[in-house]
């Protein structure tokens, strides 16, 4: 969870009082209804949220009495989280995404799931959109749906 609240912190600072005009919206994934759960609360240990500016965490975050802190609801309210198995045949998302974040998550596929895993990645980024994987994956420098922009980071053709 902490993944999507970062992003959201990240529009919410770069567009300021313009936020609200931007049709923008984050949409985190996990096979794991567990996993989700504690995503959306959004509950995080004081030492890690002290690993941010303060101004952040004044502006971002609230105290809880057993000392641990919440991501605010103004972050938590912009993000929507469901629960979605990356090997479905068919996404079922309606519009493509200019981002999408798959950390970490491709190591654990055979070398074939991975190729089948970008292909439906591709469907479903907008031209010029990025992909953004695992340091520890590659897609490698010469990839056909996807230009390599640096470590982890890949761009699909305009």
């Amino acid at each position: 969870g902490e993944e999507p609240y970062t992003l959201q912190m990240l529009m919410m600072e770069y567009f300021g009082s313009e936020y609200s005009k931007w049709d923008a919206g984050i949409l985190a994934t996990d096979i794991s209804e567990r996993v989700l759960s504690i995503a959306r609360a959004g509950i995080y240990p004081q030492e890690r949220v002290a690993q941010l500016p303060e101004a952040l965490q004044k502006k971002y975050f609230r105290k809880l009495p057993d000392g641990n802190c919440q991501v605010s609801e103004a972050v938590r309210k912009e993000i929507v989280y469901r629960r979605f198995n990356l090997m479905n045949d068919k996404f079922p998302f309606k519009k493509p995404f200019h981002m999408i974040f798959c950390r970490n998550v491709m190591i654990y596929f055979d070398q074939q799931t991975r190729e089948e895993l970008v292909r439906k990645f591709n469907q479903f980024t907008v031209n010029g959109g990025y992909l953004f994987i695992g340091h520890s994956e590659t897609l490698g420098r010469n990839h056909a749906l996807y230009r390599y922009v640096m470590p982890a980071v890949f761009q699909k053709g305009a």
